[in-house]
């Protein structure tokens, strides 16, 4: 069972309302998505608010966030009052299906989408949803991101491998191009287990790096692993 609360360095998230609970995905794209520039954000089904309060200890931007699971709501609703960034977090309770009818654009829209097809649901119709991409398909994302995207803006999700590789294909019927692929691994023997990718309305060449997470052995993490997380773990 997951802990009721999770103690990072500047900020402490509460998850024991909250359908999605704090992981290494949201982590890991909290601590990735490119911020440089960006003035207006959009974090699409927050959850429990940890990438926005991430985001919003990394850059000066106005960052808002939205999640259409009621008791979700609530518990980001608490958890962003508490960081000192508060002023800068805009918390709605919806679905991107509706937000996006009178939204402003946004040059930085970012996303840990529920992204299973296929697989054995939760008893638990909350958690399920977190998961099953029933409430908020591939077509409703890129076109909630089409309308609420600036021209020149960049779109950040995290998915597994396989699912990944069918999101890009998606994304093209779209206008929208992955140009950059963040390859992530547990271990250095590991599969590619999960993808960050950037997206845009420009075709580039496709830039891939890799992260491994753990040398091998369980809590030996990387030093890639470690700089790049090192302003939030409070183990480093």
């Amino acid at each position: 069972m997951a802990n009721n609360y999770f103690s990072f360095k500047e900020f402490t998230i509460f998850q024991d309302k909250s359908a999605f609970k704090v992981g290494t995905d949201g982590v890991l794209l909290g601590a990735t998505a490119e911020i440089t520039g960006k003035r207006r954000i959009l974090d699409i089904g927050a959850g429990t608010g940890l990438i926005s309060i991430m985001l919003a200890q990394r850059c000066t931007a106005e960052i808002v966030s939205i999640e259409p699971d009621p008791e979700s709501y609530k518990q980001m609703c608490e958890n962003v009052s508490a960081c000192r960034w508060n002023k800068r977090i805009k918390v709605l309770n919806t679905d991107l299906q509706s937000f996006q009818k009178d939204s402003e654009k946004f040059d930085l829209i970012v996303t840990n989408p529920p992204y299973f097809r296929d697989s054995l649901r939760n008893p638990d119709p909350r958690k399920s949803i977190t998961r099953h991409n029933d409430s908020l398909t591939t077509e409703e994302i890129m076109e909630g991101v089409s309308n609420l995207l600036d021209d020149n803006g960049l779109f950040q999700l995290i998915m597994p491998y396989v699912e990944g590789n069918i999101f890009i294909a998606g994304a093209q019927e779209y206008g929208f191009y992955c140009n950059s692929i963040l390859k992530i691994r547990p271990l250095p023997t590991s599969e590619i287990r999960r993808l960050i990718m950037t997206f845009s309305r420009e075709r580039l060449k496709v830039t891939e790096r890799f992260l491994t997470i753990e040398h091998g052995r369980r809590h030996e993490f990387t030093e890639e692993y470690i700089n790049l997380t090192k302003d939030f773990y409070l183990k480093f």
